[in-house]
């Protein structure tokens, strides 16, 4: 992001940090989906905990006036939680995600069905609450001399 805005200019990002997802109640099938995330995320070169990491980046790229800050989503409202587990459910049994955790090994086809049926059993839990926290950094990109 610092090659692509112009000196002087402001860079913001956000990201999530998958391994500091919380949720309750506790439920294998949701431990299950996460390490298969970090697993297939890991295999494909990416980083799933970014948020934890965007200080470090940041100020190796050389930004400056960095402030990092953290937010929180939390769903826990019933047209929340039903959006959220099936946003879920669906990409842990049909995109790429699917497709990588079949193709490396990671999960069969029918442990992604049971993990998308967690999602699906505690979006209608009334006690169910998913706390996503982010690391976000705003800085600027060095001005020329």
């Amino acid at each position: 992001m610092a090659a692509l805005a112009k000196p002087g200019g402001v860079v913001a990002v956000r990201d999530g940090d998958y391994s500091a997802f919380t949720w309750f109640p506790a439920d294998r099938r949701l431990d299950r989906w996460l390490e298969i995330y970090l697993e297939v995320t890991r295999r494909n070169g990416g980083e799933a905990n970014a948020g934890r990491w965007l200080l470090k980046w940041a100020l190796e790229a050389g930004l400056t006036d960095v402030v990092y800050s953290t937010s929180t989503w939390t769903f826990f409202r019933p047209e929340d939680k039903a959006w959220w587990s099936e946003l879920w459910a669906e990409r842990i049994t049909r995109t790429r995600l699917a497709e990588h955790a079949v193709e490396y090994g990671i999960a069969s086809a029918s442990e992604l069905e049971e993990v998308a049926e967690g999602w699906r059993c505690w979006a209608t839990r009334p006690d169910a609450v998913f706390m996503v926290p982010h690391g976000e950094v705003l800085a600027r990109v060095a001005a020329q001399p």
